[in-house]
């Protein structure tokens, strides 16, 4: 016993200098050494139903991520912090000494694996270069598949991705105004212009006697709402202040910003106004875009 207790001591060292090596490697992206937000995920991905799928052997590489212990471990699962040690010691001597170990707990999401219950389990077993683990496997069903080794950044492009493919599907929005580069870089925000749409829809219909169709709806919101708040977005350079946002992004923003407004000074409260003042109170002012520049610049060399 004392030789396993030697042995996971310095197995743990080795483990917790692999997670600081990777942090070192990637100190300008620390989000590519993040472990996965199960929760994170699944507000992304929204699935639909959850299902007990029992207990299962699942592959060491496809455990991507953790229900609460996230920011313990690094993306391969090596201990970021000296507290876990002991803990993570006496799992190891339990596997240097053949003792086995109770299942692991495992959400399983998008075609990848969060753990519930056994995060100090998952790493000892892939620092030991373990395949496979058993698990007992509860699966939420969603329909955008993951791929082992996605940052975070990169599932919320896919999700994004794949909103902006149902928005135009089920609204034929690039055939009704053949804009198909109405681009966002937040989740969710796709339902918020279709909300959008459906409130412009709502007041046309107030006066007249007949529904006004679908179609029709999001062609006068396009011309007559989109098109005229992009207008003033292009002629103050909002974009300018807003690195790596789109003009949708900054349509949805000014337009909340807008009414919160208008909710406060009344209705009359000028869309070219309240703008200007979006950009002042939100944007990077000069300075600090010279200093983004020289960043991206130094970084990029």
């Amino acid at each position: 016993m004392d030789i396993a207790k030697s042995q996971s001591r310095d197995d743990f060292i080795k483990a917790h200098n692999k997670a600081m090596y990777n942090g070192i490697q990637h100190f300008l992206n620390p989000d590519e050494t993040e472990l996965l937000s199960f929760s994170d995920i699944k507000k992304w991905l929204k699935p639909k139903d959850e299902i007990y799928t029992g207990m299962q052997c699942v592959p060491i590489s496809l455990i991507v991520g953790s229900e609460g212990r996230y920011k313990d471990f690094d993306n391969h699962f090596f201990p970021k912090n000296t507290h876990l040690q002991k803990r993570w010691e006496r799992i190891d001597q339990a596997h240097l000494t053949d003792i086995i170990l109770p299942p692991i707990k495992l959400y399983e999401l998008g075609g990848l694996y969060f753990v519930r219950d056994g995060n100090h389990r998952v790493s000892v077993a892939k620092s030991q270069g373990v395949i496979d683990i058993d698990a007992e496997v509860v699966s939420l069903q969603s329909e955008i598949n993951l791929i082992p080794g996605m940052s975070k950044r990169q599932i919320l492009h896919r999700v994004i991705d794949y909103e902006k493919k149902i928005f135009y599907q089920e609204t034929g929005f690039g055939d009704i105004t053949d804009d198909w580069e109405l681009n966002l870089s937040s989740p969710g925000q796709y339902d918020v212009i279709l909300n959008h749409i459906l409130i412009h829809k709502y007041y046309i219909n107030q006066n007249m006697t007949k529904e006004i169709e679908m179609h029709d709806a999001i062609l006068s919101w396009y011309n007559n709402v989109y098109i005229p708040v992009i207008r003033v977005i292009k002629k103050q350079k909002i974009m300018k202040r807003f690195h790596k946002r789109t003009e949708s992004d900054m349509y949805v923003w000014l337009i909340r910003y807008w009414d919160e407004l208008k909710q406060q000074l009344g209705n009359d409260y000028s869309l070219d106004t309240a703008a200007s003042q979006f950009k002042d109170a939100y944007g990077l002012n000069f300075i600090q875009r010279i200093l983004l520049n020289i960043k991206k610049n130094k970084f990029d060399s």
